[in-house]
């Protein structure tokens, strides 16, 4: 045995594995990379065989409505990179981003034969991006990159990173759903292991699920936060905390994501996280507030590090905040259940809303139900703009014929743009079959 010790110790050893990949790449061999998902519909992005274990998993996306005609040919811009149909600077093309597809899309991945999946998470919050908004950060087990210019919008095209290793013994199934009424245009790699000899009997796999309350029961939203009156009421069993994990089995929790949309004006934090560990009725594990619980004290600072930090900080936004906290060397472990808290405010007085994603690693079966509320729960909570009253003036004969010959190109342009649509599902249908395939080929050779 080696007696090589540290966090990459894995890479001093020759292990006996080969490697595999689940991607969206043009498998006609031209250089159409991604996937074109139908709304309304959900697509495997392929079931692997093991024993096996994936390792990184890298992915863009992004969703948009067509609005208006534009002067490239419908055709031939299909062929050509999405950045093309994407970028609407110069009035070339004018398509609408949807700010809100990172909560209508879902990504499910289920292990083995279970019924029940072991990951179910709005796809923009699985990733750490809260209320639909995505940030530049860098942690160990995630990361999200977005260009400047794309930063400080809802539904923002990014990459997305997750490190965290998920083994499986028997298949690796992983799915998007997209219950949006708009395709869901998605890159992917998806990188994974084959083992010769099947995992140990107490192997943990990787679980993640997604809560939201909105708004959180908060028993006095009118006092002030630290006031008094608040801080002297009393909670020692958590009741009415915000709930990012209950789970039974036995397992480790591995840490979270936060987002909270603060409404009362003053601070969102000072309320305790507390773990109730195998059925405790008061938790031995108790917290000093919320932002102590993120690592960071006296509010929270724009700082993202490998374990801890701020992803979006409230006072660069409309007022919410996205946080994350991973336990890599200090997971919380767990025999028999787990129940994770944190008090919204104080003994829990405030009416915020907070959503969060928790991920857990725990021996299987996997016995909780994830259940996912519909779209319009899953919304975030944004300004809305007072609607606009428009008068146009007396048209010219000129001004007529120009929104006459608009509204006909419009005829001609969208049934051929909404049939490259089409083309582009079916394509995604063919490869997420081929996918398996090519999944099942590699298993057999490496089996030989």
């Amino acid at each position: 045995m080696s007696s090589v010790s540290g966090l990459f110790k894995d890479l001093t050893s020759v292990k006996k594995a080969r490697n595999g990949r689940l991607a969206s790449w043009d498998q006609r061999g031209k250089n159409q990379d991604y996937w074109e998902i139908p709304a309304g519909e959900s697509i495997t992005l392929g079931e692997v065989e093991g024993p096996g274990c994936i390792t990184h998993i890298w992915m863009t996306s992004s969703c948009r409505r067509v609005k208006a005609p534009s002067i490239l040919d419908p055709v031939l811009n299909a062929s050509a990179a999405p950045v093309m149909e994407i970028a609407p600077p110069l009035g070339v093309i004018w398509d609408d981003y949807d700010p809100y597809y990172y909560r209508k899309v879902l990504i499910k991945m289920t292990w083995d034969d279970q019924e029940n999946p072991s990951v179910y998470v709005p796809f923009g919050d699985f990733f750490c991006i809260g209320n639909c908004y995505p940030g530049n950060f860098s942690s160990l087990p995630f990361n999200v990159s977005l260009k400047p210019e794309e930063a400080g919008r809802y539904g923002a095209p990014c990459s997305v990173s997750c490190y965290f290793p998920m083994p499986f013994n028997k298949k690796a199934k992983i799915e998007i759903i997209n219950e949006n009424e708009l395709p869901f245009i998605l890159y992917f790699n998806i990188d994974y292991e084959m083992y010769k000899e099947p995992l140990d009997e107490e192997t943990a796999y990787f679980h993640a699920c997604w809560h939201r309350e909105n708004p959180c029961k908060g028993w006095g939203p009118e006092l002030q936060v630290n006031s008094p009156e608040v801080n002297n009421v009393t909670n020692y069993k958590g009741e009415n905390n915000y709930v990012l994990l209950d789970v039974k089995g036995k397992g480790h929790y591995v840490g979270c994501n936060l987002t909270v949309k603060h409404f009362q004006g003053s601070w969102w934090g000072e309320g305790n996280d507390m773990f109730f560990i195998d059925g405790e009725e008061y938790p031995s594990l108790n917290g000093t507030g919320t932002e102590d619980y993120f690592n960071h004290a006296w509010g929270m600072q724009r700082n993202a590090y490998p374990f801890f930090g701020t992803i979006v900080h409230e006072g660069d936004t409309d007022g919410f905040q996205v946080s994350y906290r991973f336990h890599i060397t200090d997971p919380v472990r767990f025999e028999n259940s787990l129940k994770v808290t944190i008090e919204h405010g104080h003994a829990n007085h405030l009416s915020d809303d907070w959503s969060s994603t928790a991920y857990w690693y725990q021996v299987l079966p996997t016995t909780m139900k994830m259940e996912m509320p519909p779209v319009e729960d899953r919304l975030p909570v944004v300004p809305v703009l007072p609607e606009r009253k428009l008068e146009k003036p007396e048209l010219t004969e000129e001004m007529k014929a120009a929104i006459e010959s608009y509204e006909k190109r419009w005829e001609v342009y969208k049934p051929a743009r909404d049939e490259q649509f089409r083309i582009k599902e079916a394509k995604a249908r063919r490869e997420s079959k081929l996918n398996t395939e090519f999944a099942k080929k590699l298993r057999d050779e490496y089996d030989k």
